[in-house]
């Protein structure tokens, strides 16, 4: 149990900490999305292969085009999330991000039939003031209205990354965090063949960050997550993963020097905190509706 927290600790730090890596390339989004997903991808089917995993997904034609959905959306994801980095930073993009598993829980009620307790609804609406608050300011300060754009639908993205792959109930570890992370790499391609960027000048210096992000935070952090998360409770992964969003505006603050004023801290406070709130008591007196769990990184 203390090697399953351990790898997952170590996942969520890596997976909050791209932001820093990121602002370390000098290239454009989508192709630092194109090189990362490649390399993690390579390196995870590697793991697979080696650790002796057989493929099963053409026992499940269905299940397997609702994670081809999954895959599809978490690299679209990643191309929204990126950009965002870019214009609104780290920080605020992170927050933005991290609202996916909200999206989620209140859209649970109508897709998985599950029920709604006060905690929830209660987590919700603190989130959603939250994101007001941080937006709100973000936009006043001057930050572009499509850097929060791309910082909203990376988080839509993500909660379609999350409702297909729960559908996807037959396909599971490594085989499918491996197929996700190699399916997510069609719409990356589909993106830089029509901007023309396919073939990617890589100035020396960028190098030994991108072998870091896709090595290292996408690779070795997906196999990290994926090997740990069966082996915890539910409620734990589900609480302890909002350590990522956290990492990443502590991380962006130190390492990158972004400022967020008194309203966007109490903001940042109120996403992270309706969102645990929510997760800490799910199994409370549940009232007539429905609603998930939130979800993690997938």
């Amino acid at each position: 149990m203390k090697k399953a927290y351990f790898k997952y600790i170590s996942a969520l730090l890596l997976f909050g900490s791209n932001g820093v890596v990121v602002s370390h390339i000098a290239l454009i989004s989508y192709q630092i999305v194109f090189l990362r997903t490649v390399i993690g991808s390579l390196l995870l089917l590697a793991i697979f292969l080696l650790s002796k995993g057989k493929f099963t997904f053409w026992q499940h034609k269905r299940q397997f085009a609702f994670l081809v959905i999954s895959g599809v959306a978490m690299g679209s994801s990643g191309l929204f999330l990126y950009e965002a980095f870019n214009l609104i930073g780290v920080g605020i993009a992170s927050l933005a991000y991290y609202c996916g598993p909200v999206i989620v829980m209140a859209l649970s009620p109508v897709l998985f039939q599950e029920r709604l307790t006060y905690p929830k609804v209660i987590g919700f609406l603190v989130v959603l003031f939250g994101i007001l608050l941080v937006n709100g300011q973000a936009f006043q300060e001057g930050k572009t209205a499509w850097g929060l754009f791309c910082g909203g639908m990376s988080a839509v993205m993500y909660a379609v990354m999350v409702i297909f792959n729960k559908k996807s109930k037959d396909i599971t570890g490594m085989e499918n965090s491996t197929l996700q992370l190699i399916i997510s790499f069609l719409p990356v391609v589909v993106f830089c063949v029509a901007k023309q960027s396919i073939f990617i000048q890589i100035p020396s210096g960028a190098w030994i960050w991108i072998l870091i992000l896709g090595v290292l935070n996408t690779g070795i952090g997906c196999y990290l997550y994926f090997s740990s998360i069966g082996k915890l409770p539910v409620q734990t992964v589900s609480i302890c993963g909002y350590l990522e969003p956290l990492t990443a505006v502590v991380s962006s603050a130190i390492f990158l020097h972004e400022k967020m004023n008194t309203l966007q801290v109490c903001g940042a406070i109120m996403i992270i905190g309706g969102a645990v709130i929510g997760e800490c008591f799910m199994n409370r007196k549940s009232i007539p509706s429905d609603t998930a769990a939130g979800l993690q990184h997938d």
